[in-house]
């Protein structure tokens, strides 16, 4: 329903009451100070809105893989997106008596109900970095946190740039 890019983006929270807080709790996690070889990326095909609950659970999905397999210090994970845009719905009151309460589609501008974060083709979504011998794990983690995108996506190894100064 939020997956498709509709309208101007809606992100002034100063005019708007009761957005609901961002599920996402960490955006680096790991060895944040650690120097690693390889950077193994999550990138989306299609531009399209990425709801703040669907990155946590990919967040949380790669987090404990990962970890689980290589440890603690030996990895570091970063979302690279920020779920600034607020969703709005109409909602309609459905059972008994519903009719007389509910007014349709009159002035039906919505209450926020969450945050999305809007990615372009090519935007690298999450971002894992790790020693050479760890890469298959990290494909195998993003592989995981990509099930819970709502976006076709592919995955991009590289060296790492800031490793070799």
């Amino acid at each position: 329903m939020y997956r498709y890019i509709t309208g101007p983006a809606y992100t002034r929270r100063e005019y708007m009451g009761g957005v609901p807080g961002i599920r996402v709790a960490q955006f680096v996690m790991g060895n944040r100070k650690g120097r690693f070889t390889h950077q193994v990326s999550l990138v989306v095909k299609e531009a399209c809105q990425i709801r703040h609950t669907a990155l946590e659970a990919a967040r949380v999905t790669a987090n404990k893989f990962i970890q689980k397999k290589v440890g603690g210090q030996n990895y570091k994970l970063q979302i690279r997106v920020y779920p600034h845009h607020v969703l709005r719905e109409n909602k309609q009151a459905t059972g008994a008596g519903a009719d007389r309460v509910s007014q349709g589609m009159r002035k039906s501008f919505g209450k926020p109900v969450g945050t999305a974060a809007r990615v372009r083709p090519g935007q690298e979504i999450i971002t894992l970095e790790v020693n050479k011998g760890n890469v298959e794990l990290a494909k195998i983690a993003l592989r995981k946190a990509g099930m819970k995108i709502p976006s076709p996506w592919y995955i991009v190894i590289r060296e790492n740039p800031s490793a070799a100064s």
